[in-house]
């Protein structure tokens, strides 16, 4: 399905602030029933509930998490939603130290108008250096 510009930035906008409410099923909702979420090309995680389980994942390991939209990149079909993840790892067997991740995700929106497939991407790599060793924040 192809939505106009202005109603997509309006769900991105809708999708990054249920991200940083710490209300998984918040970001779940903004999928289809069916809908998929991967990961760095991990297993995906299919239907709501997986879903919701990711954004918990999350939500736990960084209980101040903020999502930034950086850009939503829209050419036909295709919309790539590019954000920033910014956190303190202070959830369960967390260091402590925070994080500043940037990544994207390439979205498929459903007949629903909601998100069938989302193909999440940010350097692991560097994610797990700051989990580590942390980030300092720009000045």
């Amino acid at each position: 399905m192809q939505a106009a510009p202005a109603q997509l930035r309006d769900f991105a906008a809708r999708h990054t602030a249920a991200w940083c409410s710490q209300d998984p099923t918040s970001v779940a909702g903004f999928y289809s029933c069916g809908g998929s979420l991967t990961v760095n090309n991990d297993v995906p995680a299919v239907g709501r509930n997986a879903i919701a389980e990711v954004a918990q994942s999350f939500m736990t390991a960084f209980p101040d998490m903020r999502l930034i939209r950086d850009e939503l990149l829209m050419q036909g079909d295709r919309i790539e939603y590019h954000w920033t993840l910014i956190g303190t790892n202070t959830g369960p067997g967390g260091a402590g130290h925070r994080v500043r991740i940037s990544g994207f995700e390439l979205w498929q929106i459903g007949a629903d108008g909601l998100i069938a497939s989302s193909q999440g991407h940010f350097d692991s790599s560097e994610y797990h250096r700051q989990l580590e060793r942390g980030v300092e924040e720009p000045r």
